[in-house]
């Protein structure tokens, strides 16, 4: 017996042809047979909307990919709606499967070509190509003039004299090469053949004692843990190339540039906990230390002086990849933690090493329990993103509901976009917010109320659900109503979490405890250099040439300040 129909695919040519037929009486076995296979196909489609508890909406996404949420296109089924800019509506950051795509860059006129939008007098934002000034990793060479200098006579005419334009011509020359290069140096020898003695050329300046440079263990992380390529693939493309990496040599590289990064780790934790806002989501993730008969074999191991905290996250079975963005002084820090602990734990942690006299930070978290940190005092915030979504996701059921609350809350993140623009201090976002977003907040909450004073809509329907969820969690919700700083969202921590997604996609699962600690720590680096526009690959390099230092002094090589501490050269 088959599990299930067979599912039928007809083009619409076929399909009318079908009906034709069958409105003209002229069916046979084979019509009758691709009509029953259309009935089974909708009869199983059915089947699965119910079982799985699955929208329309959800199911093109599972389908064909998500798509943008933002309030112009959610509403563009459903009826005409104004466009809006892009930084005015809140992205669809939730942690998902799908990777991040890279837009491509405004062109710059610097390539020194035309592009056609500019030929044609019009400029299309992110269908350009990168310019020059986009290549900041690029050697710079600087290309005199052969024969003339800034002051001499003009050779055409004789009568002018030659000055700098001040904007030299720009061309951007692309190679390929290995992510990891190498040399192999052969270095001659001689020998005396009545005393056997031995001269060896001597080694050019500037080759180095050791066989690995620092520079390969920061290609090797920034790939694995910042891009998602594991060891074997980038074993694999190095051997193609003729220049053999092996996996294991690989995770002795980056394993042991851990070790040396461990001190200033521990001052990122240090500074992240004096954050004035704290961030913090999670996604899962797979230790194989921690599945299956290893983690019995820990059980069984453990020892009975184990704090209650440290049996229950011992005894769990889910296991999670922990994202915490802290945010203050103008400075962006990601850290990331993964094993049994839930968000709200490992906050907890790093919030212990908060200084004393500071106030309770802000804390953005969705409505979950397991994100808050315990004991500790935060000022809990809700992701306004998250309450959004639920009514993006019943739009089509529900469009005139739904496209209320929608509006409601472009206002507010357009009202969000201009402080960002204005470059606004807290204090100066917050008046804008109460002027302007407080009345649309309080009209949005007297509609969320009627909807069940007045039984407009159905309580246990998807449309209540979403509605029950904004007033259940209002006041966390509109604290940026009332909190100087407090964000819109919790968006900034679904992007960090992707890139903990990516490496679950390519690589699957950890093995080891100290091999999750080892992304972590990547990671966090990895992606704390990005959030403060820093070249991570740079940055790994100088810790792990300057390890000593940064070991001694390690607030003086965090992202945003080691170039002071770097020596003059």
């Amino acid at each position: 017996m088959p599990k299930g129909p067979t599912i039928v695919e007809l083009g619409m040519d076929e399909l009318g042809e079908l009906l034709r037929r069958a409105e003209s009486k002229e069916f046979d076995d084979r019509d009758y047979k691709n009509t029953r296979m259309v009935v089974q196909s909708y009869v199983e489609l059915v089947s699965l909307l119910r079982e799985k508890d699955i929208s329309m909406r959800r199911l093109r996404k599972l389908l064909f990919g998500a798509k943008t949420e933002k309030t112009a296109d959610v509403l563009a089924g459903v009826g005409d709606a104004e466009s809006s800019p892009s930084s005015e509506e809140p992205s669809d950051d939730e942690p998902s499967d799908e990777e991040p795509l890279d837009e491509p860059s405004e062109a710059s006129p610097d390539d020194g070509r035309d592009s056609p939008d500019r030929a044609s007098g019009s400029s299309r934002k992110g269908h350009g190509r990168n310019g020059a000034d986009a290549y900041t990793g690029a050697e710079q060479v600087e290309v005199p003039h052969a024969s003339l200098r800034p002051g001499d006579p003009c050779p055409a005419c004789g009568r002018g004299t030659l000055y700098e334009t001040g904007r030299p011509r720009v061309l951007v020359r692309l190679t390929g090469q290995a992510p990891t290069g190498a040399k192999v140096y052969r270095l001659q020898q001689l020998r005396c053949n009545p005393c056997g003695k031995l001269y060896t050329a001597i080694p050019p300046p500037g080759m180095g004692t050791k066989k690995y440079d620092a520079t390969v263990g920061s290609m090797i992380a920034l790939l694995k843990y910042g891009s998602g390529l594991p060891f074997n693939r980038q074993e694999g493309l190095q051997g193609l190339l003729g220049i053999p990496l092996p996996a294991s040599t690989q995770w002795d590289i980056v394993c042991d540039q851990a070790e040396h990064f461990r001190p200033v780790w521990d001052e990122l934790l240090n500074q992240a906990a004096n954050g004035d806002v704290q961030y913090n989501d999670d996604t899962t993730v797979r230790i194989l230390e921690h599945m299956g008969e290893r983690a019995r074999q820990r059980a069984l191991a453990g020892t009975a002086d184990n704090s209650s905290d440290e049996k229950e996250a011992t005894s769990r079975k889910g296991l999670f990849t922990s994202g915490i963005v802290s945010t203050g002084e103008g400075r962006r820090i990601a850290l990331f933690f993964s094993g049994p602990r839930h968000a709200g734990e490992n906050l907890s942690e790093v919030l212990r090493r908060r200084a004393k006299e500071l106030a309770p930070p802000i804390q953005m978290c969705d409505a979950l329990s397991r994100n808050l940190p315990g004991e500790l005092e935060t000022i809990v915030a809700n992701c306004l993103a998250h309450a959004r979504r639920r009514f993006v996701d019943v739009v089509e059921n529900f469009p005139e509901p739904c496209r209320y609350v929608l509006e409601a809350l472009k206002v507010v993140y357009h009202n969000d976009a201009i402080t960002r623009r204005r470059k606004l201090s807290p204090a100066g976002r917050l008046q804008l917010h109460q002027r302007e977003s407080g009345p649309v907040m309080e009209r949005l909450h007297a509609w969320l109320t009627e909807q069940f004073d007045r039984r407009l809509v159905e309580p246990n329907s998807s449309l209540g659900g979403a509605v029950r969820y904004m007033l259940k969690h209002w006041d966390r919700l509109t604290l940026f109503l009332r909190e100087p700083g407090a964000p819109l969202d919790n968006n900034i921590c679904e992007q960090a979490l992707k890139k903990a997604i990516l490496h679950r996609k390519n690589a699957l699962f950890y093995k080891t405890d100290n091999g999750a600690r080892v992304g972590d720590l990547y990671m966090s680096l990895i992606h704390t250099c990005q959030l403060n526009r820093v070249n991570p690959f740079d940055y790994l390099t100088a810790l792990a040439r300057h390890a000593e230092a940064a070991a001694r002094s390690p607030a003086c090589w965090m992202p945003w300040n080691y170039r002071q501490s770097l020596p003059a050269t």
